[in-house]
């Protein structure tokens, strides 16, 4: 008769063996499939484009499949497991993690530097100007985060203006209707907004504050640990897309391809990316070491985190430092 400790020792070991063959079988199952990663319509995510047309991914070794979103959509894509990674705002990852869609920023892309605007109407010159005044922006998301950090810049609080809750893409007839002095949005709705009421500008910039907006490439933490060395890949071909983009013989092919994708003429594209800071992997190392403020990618997305539970996207402080895996950007750029 097996004893009891024996007759434990052995069903521990099938439970093992079964949970091995199952992990080994999922990693298998997963293998046989492309990396899947959601992107939407910013300059540094169009920015793969170029690699995927360009053939990068495969010269590489790795099987990508880039799937294109509305923004949004691409969060919930992500939060459905429908997709292994998502291109995304440094603060919209905490938020999408807030869900329950933990997620590891494993890239930095760029940073915002004059996309987003503050845009007064005529007659508004400064922040300055705003006190006592009403600003539509649309709470809780990056436009709100730069008011506030442009009104603590000029001596003023947030309750030195009124704040107006509306949609991002609805800003132009907002600001176009006079009931408020001033406007959040980004590119290309900023450009509308000033095109639609002459005499608007903008106010204050992304490039006013740089790091207040990092953008990123986001995976999901299985889809990590399962398949590093894929993601490792995925990661070293940034450098290449970002010499392309930016070299002066090879940026007006690369503007081409990004121009198609969103649809718009290469020359009005030329001036979105002027608003774009792409980053280098050894920029993107940089700012991924720990440090506090906008320098740095933890110190941004805690001032975020900060941001977000203030004003109720979620209510209590997220683990920012779990957030962020800088291994595969340091391997990558050495």
């Amino acid at each position: 008769m097996i004893s009891k400790t024996v007759a434990r020792q052995l069903g521990r070991g099938i439970k093992a063996l079964i949970a091995t063959s199952t992990l080994v079988a999922s990693q298998m199952s997963w293998a046989a499939q492309p990396l899947k990663i959601g992107y939407s319509d910013w300059p540094g995510w169009v920015a793969w484009q170029v690699a995927i047309e360009k053939g990068w991914f495969k010269q590489a070794g790795v099987d990508v499949k880039f799937e294109w979103f509305d923004y949004s959509a691409s969060m919930e894509a992500f939060a459905a497991g429908k997709i292994d990674g998502v291109t995304v705002t440094n603060g919209d990852a905490l938020v999408t993690g807030s869900t329950g869609a933990k997620n590891v920023m494993i890239l930095l892309t760029d940073y915002s530097n004059g996309n987003d605007m503050i845009i007064g109407k005529p007659g508004i010159k400064s922040i300055k100007d705003l006190k006592g005044k009403k600003v539509a922006v649309e709470v809780g998301l990056v436009e709100h985060l730069l008011l506030l950090n442009g009104l603590k810049k000029a001596g003023l609080k947030e309750s030195d203006v009124t704040l107006v809750n509306a949609k991002t893409n609805e800003m132009p007839q907002v600001l176009a209707s006079g009931d408020v002095a001033a406007v959040g949005a980004w590119q290309p709705i900023a450009g509308q907004a000033i095109k639609g009421t002459p005499g608007a500008k903008p106010i204050l910039t992304s490039a006013d504050e740089p790091g207040l907006i990092y953008d990123v490439l986001t995976v999901s933490p299985a889809s990590l640990s399962a398949r590093k060395a894929e993601w490792q890949k995925v990661v070293g071909v940034w450098d290449k897309v970002v010499s392309y983009i930016e070299d002066p013989k090879t940026q007006p092919d690369a503007v081409k391809i990004m121009a198609a994708r969103v649809g718009v003429p290469p020359e009005a594209y030329t001036q979105f990316l002027k608003g774009t800071k792409l980053l280098s992997l050894k920029a993107g190392k940089q700012i991924m070491a720990k440090g506090e403020g906008f320098k740095s990618l933890y110190g941004s997305s805690k001032i975020a985190d900060s941001f977000n539970v203030a004003n109720g996207v979620y209510k209590t402080a997220l683990p920012v430092d779990s957030y962020i895996d800088p291994s595969l950007t340091n391997a990558a750029a050495k």
